[in-house]
């Protein structure tokens, strides 16, 4: 397998999706679990459209550099606050100049769905009203589904 430099790779997203593309990329981490889990899931990723609302999946950039898709916990006017759905600590506020995409669909478990699914609508409204519930939730699920 060949490997490329993550900066470049994102880089060269990031500019299609600054043209008007749409662009597949596949799921690395963990920190959108249950909903998306590492290498077995995809995302795909387009220019932002219209005003970001809670619940989107924003891909962004931090001050640090770091490319990271999270979902929107809050939109204010100081910018974004953005959470994984596997934290419990919310991260901003980020300007919102610094959300370069937004996940049009994902491909979960082998199917591509889209915000009419009823787990990508569970996970953008409810899930983001249990933060403080989710470790114990997440031990639960870790329980039953030990390899997801």
């Amino acid at each position: 397998m060949r490997e490329i430099d993550t900066r470049a790779y994102i880089s060269t997203l990031r500019e299609m999706v600054r043209e008007g593309h749409e662009v597949s990329l596949m799921i690395s981490g963990s920190s959108m679990a249950p909903f998306l889990v590492h290498h077995r899931d995809s995302i795909l990723i387009g220019p932002v459209t219209r005003p970001l609302k809670r619940g989107d999946m924003a891909f962004y950039e931090r001050p640090t550099g770091q490319f990271v898709m999270h979902r929107i916990r809050w939109v204010r006017e100081e910018g974004v606050y953005l959470i994984g759905d596997a934290q419990t600590v919310t991260e901003g506020p980020l300007d919102t100049e610094r959300v370069f995409a937004v996940v049009k669909s994902v491909r979960r478990k082998g199917r591509w769905v889209g915000p009419e699914d009823r787990w990508w609508r569970f996970f953008a409204t409810t899930w983001l009203k249990v933060i403080p519930l989710r470790p114990v939730i997440l031990k639960f699920y870790s329980l039953i589904h030990p390899k997801s």
